[in-house]
């Protein structure tokens, strides 16, 4: 019974270490990214629609979810829901030297930062705390998400 309790701890602690890690990986065969959960699951793709202009991301039912526009007037990336109402927009901030992501009302909801010391994008949440960081991977050539 002890050797019992033991092992179902262990692995409740072993799940509970590993946090959740997506991978996005390009299909040249597809001609698409496609996004894999940690345990290897296709969870998602993204696959520029070049007659529409426009990146569109499906699920891995291949129902499209969103899709992202450039907006060269606000010299913006615009998130859009299937319905085109605006979930989110994506702009360069020069003076803090990152790129923000704010909400339809134009609230900052998270940012991406370059880590010049470590290699890799930080991804910030609203209040500034790290959430994740994306990473190249080098040998597999592909970049990699990883949440905190």
């Amino acid at each position: 019974m002890k050797r019992i309790v033991i092992l179902i701890v262990s692995v409740l602690i072993s799940l509970t270490v590993n946090a959740q890690n997506y991978t996005q990986k390009y299909n040249g065969l597809l001609e698409r990214t496609e996004f894999y959960d940690s345990y290897g699951h296709l969870v998602g793709w993204a696959k520029y629609n070049s007659l529409l202009e426009r990146l569109e991301y499906y699920d891995s039912y291949g129902k499209m979810i969103k899709y992202e526009q450039r907006n060269s007037l606000l010299d913006r990336k615009e998130t859009k829901d299937t319905y085109g109402n605006t979930q989110s927009t994506r702009s360069y901030n020069s003076l803090l030297d990152r790129e923000e992501v704010k909400d339809d009302y134009g609230r900052v909801i998270g940012y991406r930062k370059w880590n010049d010391l470590l290699d890799r994008y930080d991804v910030f949440d609203s209040n500034g705390r790290q959430i994740g960081y994306y990473k190249y991977n080098s040998l597999l050539g592909r970049w990699e998400y990883f949440s905190r």
